[in-house]
């Protein structure tokens, strides 16, 4: 974590936004961005403490291996460790 904000490069995310939901590993953070590499995107996360607790979601796409993705800082709602 920076004094700047709480995020740490090299950690997992999984990651809520105001319409989709994302997992993969931080590599970088901007004032308005997050970039993650081996990433996912969750269409259907099932029950929510079962998807942060061990990663068990009904459903899971794969971006190709490594594509950054990109995410707006103003889109997201929460965003949590995972080590699973």
């Amino acid at each position: 974590m920076s004094e700047k904000n709480p995020y740490i490069i090299g950690e997992n995310y999984f990651i809520r936004t105001v319409t989709h939901h994302y997992t993969g590993k931080l590599t970088a953070v901007f004032d308005n961005e997050l970039v993650l590499i081996d990433a996912a995107w969750i269409p259907d996360d099932g029950i929510f403490m079962g998807a942060v607790a061990n990663g068990s979601f009904n459903e899971v796409e794969l971006y190709p291996d490594g594509v950054e993705v990109i995410l707006g800082r103003g889109s997201i709602l929460d965003a949590c460790q995972i080590s699973w």
